[in-house]
């Protein structure tokens, strides 16, 4: 009987599920499961719940986007400066019929489009659209099979509604989370919440589980976005659209918000210290101009305030950040890493956590047979993947040994190949598993052996079986025995029976039907001692985390009915265990080692069991014996603050949520830690976001996963993350290298600019487009070939960058102080003597100021070469090791002296003709930058050896 309900009396979705037996949940939700809900029920609750859908919240739109990118304080300067050089533009045309430069505006439009220049560039940063919710929705199947009034029907997803039954079968995928009220051998891969490879077996509970079961241990229920892999069943729908488990993702998603990476922060910081520092100096420009020369010179000391701010702003750093990023992601591709999000480049730099998925990630993702026992001997298997390539070392003998010389060990291999449904095959260098992983990894193992699958089923024909069932926890296959007339393997002599049983399964299960056990090529009767030590043997592989299977085979006179397994599976001959597990990545534990020496702490956040997690932890060298593991179920009853305190102790979280994964990387976060977090299922998106560098798997990584990322592992190796974090290092260390050479030369223009009305020059000696041609040109060119500068070999060694740290951070500051200071005086001294030679007769009055100009530009060529390293000298370094900063050097002074003796580009640019000597003392001025570098680098070394 359906009950009715009115609007406000609908069944909350919102409630524990897991908790009801199935007769409570059919009555909470009104609804039968052999005639479900009728139209006029379904359409009601439909109006009541909304469609089943993931629902997207609005974001920013592209127009935000873009106008975001023009309240950075630097743009917002050089857009009022900008405006101030066209009215002072409008007010000599209307006086005079003509401008200074002859061309109106000029000044305007160069400052306007490098404006929109830098801003167009920002925008494209962060336009990329977030896909991860449109991923979510690919996760729903489009119809879905229900039962209605009576009638079995199919319906598109996004109508189905809380109490609707739906039938499901292998193949299909789950489009709402439901309850099992009817099933049959049902199993379900849940790595898309779990993370977790391996199927689940799901069952119909009397009685509910308890409320703080975690999602992979709730076997009474369905959830969207799931994979049927075997069986069937029907099942009452519990949550539907943002009710579901993957909809409470993507709410955590919606909820995550986006934060500043470090460089942003630092580009922000930059640009308050340059502007306040700029209009500090305006208004000392302006004030002491006004009182030692009066009023008449109010407009020639607003010229030099705008060349001032122009100067202060270093207009061609955003482009050449960017390029240098650019060039970052390409060098972390080579080293399979994909970068989605340009910033993340650098914020790799200062990562001092990562947090990592287990499955897939530090391990292979692939079910690998460890360890076999037989009563005659323990045997270490090596080898990795499916590859059936590897050694069986026997325990005792600490030595390889072949498998045909030993009888039961050839019997269980025999036994896993014949006993299974699975098929392995090679596509190029890769091996692959049609089937189950379980069953897979025991066709690998019988490969190390040069077993092949393809030559036994020959040799031995599949003439019945008795299918596996979660009730009977074991498999049995009947084959006629060899007919092919070839030598009989070890363990089969002359006289065994025409069909043989293999069994495969719980070990417990299979023992207490084995009354014999194989030795050579005879059989021995099973004592009690042997069972128990057999026991013991699975214990211990249990406590290795491994998963392990009994094998046993039988003789057989004829071939069993289907209906008498139980007696035909009795009396069976034991040949021993089996340990298996989803093995770590060899590569890992070198890259764990490596983090630990860069100051780099390793995490392992994982959905599977605290014994495995433990085990695999300790392989890797995570964590130690004695260390302790948080579980799910104890993260749950911690409150944040209290997270916050164990997250400085814990290195490995077994059996958690998307919920704690989220709550652990917050946590870390709060104690300011820098987190990267790796990740492939749906259930990491969250968590992936949140962190401050988010890594997805580029193999078996969820298209959520990866949109949510900033970063895209092509080889889904951890090792990888290791050098996408070298790289991400020296693309830091070479942003503050050329951060330093750009700054350096603007303050040494911003102090010339000021210098000249107080030491009594007339006219402003840099006009704004000079300003721009050497910020963007003999600036731009030498700071990108300093990009690409080589990585210190040490960069590994040293703990990673505070995310906190200032750009002006350890002696950054006063290194551009120190030489902004050395450039003015140099090039102050030489604008004195230019000016009083320029007053001489037949000079040319104007040319002083060309010769400022000249002196500031090439004598940053001359910075640059000094500035590839702060501690050895330019004769000590390799000059081929960097050939883009001799090109760069090159050409820009090329382009330069065109500026002067071009005669179209002299008349744009506002400069004068040089004469030789004028030429010969600006490049004596200039080289006095590149002395003075070196020299301090010599004093420095003198320094260190004397203090020590």
């Amino acid at each position: 009987m359906i009950k009715s309900y009115s609007a406000h009396t609908l069944p909350q979705q919102k409630q524990s599920w897991h908790t009801y037996s199935v007769a409570k949940t059919l009555e909470t939700l009104g609804t039968n499961p052999q005639s479900g809900l009728d139209t006029e029920n379904a359409a009601q609750r439909q109006q009541h719940y909304g469609r089943n859908e993931i629902e997207e919240s609005a974001g920013r739109s592209n127009w935000e986007i873009l106008l975001d990118q023009f309240t950075n304080i630097m743009l917002i300067m050089l857009i009022v400066v900008a405006i101030i050089s066209g009215i002072l533009d409008i007010v000599e045309l209307r006086n005079s019929g003509t401008t200074k430069s002859g061309l109106p505006f000029k000044d305007t439009i160069a400052i306007f489009s490098i404006v929109i220049l830098n801003g167009l560039l920002g925008y494209l940063q962060e336009t990329r659209a977030e896909k991860a919710l449109a991923a979510l929705k690919k996760l729903s199947s489009p119809q879905v099979q229900v039962i209605r009034e009576g009638k079995r029907q199919e319906v598109d997803a996004p109508l189905l509604v809380p109490g609707d039954i739906i039938l499901v079968e292998a193949g299909d995928t789950l489009c709402a989370d439901g309850q099992i009220v009817e099933g049959s051998h049902l199993q379900i891969r849940e790595s898309a919440l779990t993370g977790e490879a391996h199927a689940v077996e799901k069952n119909i509970l009397t009685q509910g589980l308890q409320e703080d079961t975690p999602i992979g241990d709730r076997v009474n229920m369905v959830f969207t976005g799931t994979e049927v892999i075997q069986g069937r069943a029907k099942a009452v729908v519990t949550g539907t659209g943002m009710d579901t488990e993957l909809g409470k993702i993507a709410e955590m998603l919606q909820s995550v918000e986006t934060e500043e990476t470090p460089l942003q922060r630092r580009m922000t910081q930059l640009g308050n210290v340059l502007v306040t520092g700029s209009l500090v100096m305006v208004a000392l420009v302006v004030v002491g101009g006004t009182l030692k020369a009066g009023w008449g010179l109010l407009q020639e000391l607003i010229e030099i305030s705008l060349s001032m701010a122009v100067a202060v702003v270093p207009e061609g750093l955003p482009a050449v950040i960017t390029v240098t990023l650019a060039l970052g992601t390409q060098r972390m591709v080579k080293r399979h890493a994909l970068i989605r999000k340009l910033p993340a480049v650098e914020t790799l730099g200062s990562v001092n956590v990562i947090c990592s998925d287990k499955t897939g990630t530090l391990t292979q993702n692939k079910m690998v047979v460890q360890e076999v026992e037989t009563l005659e001997g323990n045997y270490q298997v090596t080898g990795t993947g499916y590859e059936p390539v590897g050694e069986f070392i026997c325990s005792e003998a600490k030595s390889s040994i072949r498998c045909s010389r030993f009888g039961a060990l050839e019997a269980l291999l025999f036994t896993g190949v014949l006993c299974n449904d699975a098929h392995l095959s090679q596509e190029g260098n890769d091996w692959n598993i049609m089937g189950d992983p379980t069953e897979g990894s025991l066709l690998a193992l019988a490969g190390k052996a040069e077993l092949q699958q393809s030559v036994l089923e020959k040799q031995y024909a599949r003439v019945g079986e008795f299918p596996f069932t979660s009730e009977r926890k074991r498999m049995s296959t009947i084959c006629q025995g060899s007919q092919t007339g070839e030598r009989l393997p070890s363990w089969q002599s002359q006289g065994d029976h025409q069909y043989l049983l293999f069994t495969k399964g719980s070990p417990e299960l299979i023992l207490e039907r084995c009354q014999y056990y194989q030795q050579g090529k005879r059989v021995h009767p099973l004592t009690e001692e042997q069972k128990e030590q057999v026991l013991r043997g699975n214990n211990g592989m249990a406590k290795r985390a491994l998963r392990v299977l009994g094998l046993a085979y039988k003789p057989l006179e004829q071939i069993p009915d289907a209906t008498e397994a139980e007696e035909a599976e009795q009396g069976l001959v034991w040949l021993g265990l089996v340990g298996m597990m989803d093995a770590p990545r060899p590569e890992v534990k070198a890259a764990v080692a490596k983090c630990r020496a860069a100051g780099i702490r390793p995490i392992m956040i994982t959905g599977d069991h605290q014994v495995t997690a433990q085990a695999i932890a300790q392989q890797l060298g995570i964590i130690q014996a004695e260390d302790h593991i948080l579980g799910g179920r104890e993260l749950e009853k911690l409150s944040q603050p209290q997270l916050e305190e164990e997250v400085e102790r814990v290195s490995v979280y077994a059996r958690v949520s998307p919920e704690h994964k989220l709550r652990i990387v917050q946590a870390l976060q709060k104690r300011n830690k820098f987190v990267a977090m790796t990740g492939d299922g749906v259930n990491d998106a969250p968590a992936l976001k949140q962190a401050d560098i988010g890594i997805a798997m580029g193999i078996t990584g969820t298209d959520v996963s990866k949109e949510a990322s900033d970063m895209v592992l092509l080889d889904d190796n951890f090792a990888s993350i290791v050098a996408a974090t070298e790289e991400g290092r020296v693309v830091y260390s070479n942003i503050r290298h050329f951060i330093k050479y750009i700054l350096g030369s603007n303050v040494g223009e911003v102090i010339t600019i000021a210098a000249a009305p107080l030491i009594g020059l007339s006219g402003v000696p840099l006009i704004p487009l000079q300003i721009l041609w050497m910020n963007l040109v003999t600036d731009g060119l030498p700071a990108l070939a300093l990009a690409v500068e080589p990585a210190d070999p040490h960069i590994m060694e040293r703990p990673p960058s505070s995310p906190q740290e200032s750009i002006f951070a350890r002696s950054l500051g006063s290194y551009i102080v120190r030489i902004g200071i050395i450039f003015s005086i140099v090039t102050i001294t030489l604008m004195r003597w230019a000016f009083n030679d320029a007053q001489q007769p037949g000079h040319d009055p104007e040319s002083w100021k060309t010769m400022v100009f000249t002196t500031l530009c090439i004598a940053q060529m001359g910075h640059a070469i000094a500035a590839r390293s702060s501690t050895r000298l330019a004769i000590e370094m390799n000059p081929f090791s960097n050939l883009y900063l001799w090109a760069a050097v090159i050409v820009t002074t090329i382009l330069q002296l065109m500026l002067v003796y071009v005669a179209p580009l002299r008349a744009f640019f506002n400069t004068r003709m040089l004469t030789g000597e004028q030429l010969v003392i600006c490049l004596l001025f200039s080289s006095l930058m590149f002395v003075w570098v070196e020299f301090e680098k010599i004093i420095l070394r003198l320094y260190r050896k004397f203090k020590h």
